[in-house]
């Protein structure tokens, strides 16, 4: 992996991982009013960032385009729903990891198959090791967590379902949209952005039947939900960028970084607990990003 790619992905996993925090803060408002707020708040900020890109670079969008720009939409408005529906059952520092490190690994596995990406062995060496640490993360501990308390263990379990389902969603749209930006070339600010306004209009039914609800996550959250509406695009457009000249196998579980970092967060302002393991594991992260790069 380049020094390029290298920068972007680091840089994607921090703002990747404060997102994430705003959302579990907001995690008990309701996963429809926080997502349709983020979501309009996104079209809203990035509008002028698309409308000059789209004036210096003309951008020719096929059908075939325009269908994949939908289809993110579709497919990041089920990532966000059970990312949400998972934050609201268990710990940040749980279901963050477990959710980014199936996704890397149904990523990187595409990749492989269905790309004929063929990672070195050094390279798949770390693959592996990211993979294991955030398996690690996510495991039961047996201290409690000294964050919000009282969740039965059916809870948890239910949690670690919801990011299972969450990883199959991030995966299948890291697939669908490394498509769109390398082999359809469509712009990587053009494909980060498209799903938001198809989230809005996803999710506007549902939200309009409570709009007093909707007036008090506002009110309530109304940092959190600007500062996802910042970050959350800018880390997937970094990420984007990144893809249309790395493979695929390697930007996606290097991107796993952000766990280190999810998990310093958890810790630090959710008063998360089992952080000293959850911090070694980090460390494989860390120590598979480095064999990526070097292989």
């Amino acid at each position: 992996m380049s020094p390029t790619a290298i920068v972007l992905v680091l840089a994607a996993a921090i703002a990747h991982a404060s997102w994430n925090l705003f959302g579990k803060q907001a995690a008990d408002t309701g996963a429809a009013f926080f997502i349709w707020l983020v979501a309009i708040c996104v079209t809203g900020i990035y509008l002028p960032v698309i409308a000059l890109t789209a004036f210096v670079t003309h951008p020719r969008l096929a059908a075939l385009n325009w269908m994949f720009l939908g289809g993110t939409g579709v497919l990041h408005s089920g990532y966000f729903l059970f990312l949400q529906r998972g934050y609201r059952l268990g710990d940040l520092s749980v279901g963050y990891p477990i959710g980014r490190g199936t996704g890397a690994m149904l990523a990187a596995l595409a990749g492989i198959v269905l790309l004929g990406e063929r990672p070195g062995l050094v390279g798949g060496t770390g693959i592996l090791a990211i993979i294991a640490g955030v398996v690690v993360i996510g495991l039961p501990g047996g201290g409690a967590s000294t964050g919000p308390a009282g969740r039965a263990p059916s809870d948890t379990a239910a949690a670690v379902r919801f990011a299972l389902v969450t990883g199959v969603f991030i995966a299948c749209y890291t697939i669908w949209d490394k498509y769109a930006v390398a082999s359809l070339h469509t712009e990587p600010i053009l494909q980060g952005y498209a799903g938001f306004p198809v989230m809005v209009a996803v999710f506007t039914p549902f939200v309009l039947r409570d709009r007093r609800r909707l007036a008090q996550v506002w009110c309530s959250f109304r940092p959190q939900v600007i500062g996802a509406a910042v970050l959350s695009p800018l880390a997937y457009m970094l990420v984007l960028v990144a893809l249309t000249f790395t493979a695929v196998s390697a930007v996606a579980p290097a991107r796993e970084v952000s766990v280190l970092f999810g998990v310093l967060f958890g810790g630090r302002f959710l008063g998360e607990g089992n952080l000293a393991r959850r911090l070694v594991a980090a460390a494989a992260i860390v120590a598979g990003i480095i064999a990526i790069a070097v292989g």
